[in-house]
């Protein structure tokens, strides 16, 4: 009678090691995107952030678009963005400045490579027109 008993406990053991693998599999899976993704998404972030705070104040310190797209390849180039000078796209209105950038990032998941497009837009308003 104890027979029966040994079998369904080894079969048992097997299946906990075989999820435990499954298991770590999937996090060092996840934990491998988030290496390659998180990075990109908080660098665009900080663009954007940063885009914003120009739109809003180059109305009012009345910078010229050339200004406005030195201090946003400066934040490029710190962020390691693959976006050029003429990635940059400005519209003066009376109205306020619209600042838009798109930039595509390739990223190589060592079996499968792919691309990722950002396009943050920034617009700031003259409040006093």
């Amino acid at each position: 009678m104890s027979l029966p008993l040994q079998t369904s406990r080894r079969s048992q053991r097997g299946e906990g090691k075989l999820k435990a693998i499954i298991y770590t599999v999937i996090l060092v899976t996840l934990v491998f995107l988030a290496i390659k993704l998180v990075p990109l998404y908080v660098a665009e972030y900080q663009l954007q952030d940063k885009m914003n705070e120009q739109a809003k104040f180059a109305v009012v310190n009345r910078y010229s678009e050339d200004q406005i797209r030195d201090i946003l390849m400066k934040v490029i180039q710190d962020l390691d963005i693959p976006a050029t000078r003429d990635d940059i796209k400005l519209s003066s209105t009376n109205h306020g400045v619209s600042i838009s950038i798109s930039y595509t990032v390739p990223v190589d998941f060592l079996v499968y490579q792919t691309n990722i497009t950002f396009s943050p837009t920034s617009e700031g308003l003259d409040i006093m027109k």
